[in-house]
């Protein structure tokens, strides 16, 4: 078994841990993994057994996320880079592999802009680069539903946002990934101390995904069905970093690294340690760009 450490840190006066499982034989930098805003350290079994061989593997509770401080209002994108950094400095590596999935990609993209050379590679999937009105407001009926108490209501419709349900798209485990995520987030909003300031962040903070990367060898990745963010705009945004490559993961929505677990993980050790990224079954054809989506970020 791996060595387990988890370390405390603190950053602008507030608490937080990561939690490193350190290779008995690294081949490549270490992995820093980024989730979602209710993902904590202890959510990454698949990619801690297929990372772990080759690379030591570090997952975090940062501000505002499991057992972290809470966050103060405002935004808290800086602050949260600030905490990777910290992460980052405290591991004693002058670089390290950085995963970000959903909330985590905006972060990780973040992180990178602000400081390319502390970035060996970069992984981003189902990133979040364009929420509609529409979908704006189905989230605030959600929270309308937490802030009256019902809590199923708000499961329910935050589970129903975030996955595809069109039955002529075929979707992997869509039943049990259905209620997985609808019983984690009622669970969340009950027993996390964050999880409904989440919700409310997620309301009023706009990730700023302009501003392009490069530098920085870099991967984007979503769910073919995603319907957060279509695979066409994710295409467009990853044409914003330079050199990056994009694909899709066949038979799976935004909830890819739950429904395609061992696939995103497979994914990432290839492009972590500078393998093809073909041959694999699981790989989907990149979808046909559409010229009315060549700017992503409105």
């Amino acid at each position: 078994m791996p060595e387990e450490t988890i370390r405390s840190l603190s950053v602008h006066g507030l608490r937080y841990a990561y939690r490193v499982l350190r290779s008995t034989d690294p081949v490549t930098e270490p992995v820093v993994v980024l989730g979602g805003a209710l993902q904590g350290m202890l959510g990454w079994p698949q990619v801690e057994g297929r990372l772990g061989p080759v690379a030591a593997v570090v997952t975090a509770d940062l501000p505002g996320m499991g057992s972290g401080a809470p966050l103060p209002p405002g935004p808290s994108a800086e602050i949260l880079c600030d905490a990777v950094t910290r992460i980052i400095d405290d591991l004693d590596v002058p670089r390290v592999n950085l995963f970000g999935f959903s909330y985590g990609a905006a972060l990780a993209f973040h992180c990178a802009q602000n400081a390319p050379r502390r970035i060996a590679r970069l992984v981003l999937g189902g990133v979040p680069t364009h929420i509609s009105d529409e979908q704006r407001a189905h989230w605030q009926r959600a929270t309308d539903r937490l802030a009256a108490g019902d809590t199923d209501g708000f499961a329910t419709m935050v589970t129903d946002a975030l996955m595809c349900l069109d039955p002529k798209r075929y979707v992997a485990r869509r039943d049990l990934a259905y209620r997985y995520v609808k019983r984690s987030m009622a669970h969340a909003v009950v027993h996390s101390p964050h999880a409904a300031d989440s919700v409310y962040r997620s309301l009023g903070d706009r990730p700023d995904f302009s501003g392009g990367l490069s530098g920085v060898p870099a991967l984007v990745f979503t769910g073919e069905h995603d319907t957060v963010t279509s695979a066409e705009r994710q295409r467009a945004f990853a044409a914003t970093i330079e050199g990056s490559r994009f694909t899709t993961i066949r038979d799976a929505d935004h909830w890819v690294v739950l429904e395609k677990a061992e696939e995103v993980a497979d994914l990432a050790l290839r492009f972590f340690t500078d393998r093809p990224l073909t041959p694999a079954d699981y790989l989907s054809p990149v979808p046909h760009q559409t010229q009315a989506l060549t700017a992503p970020f409105d």
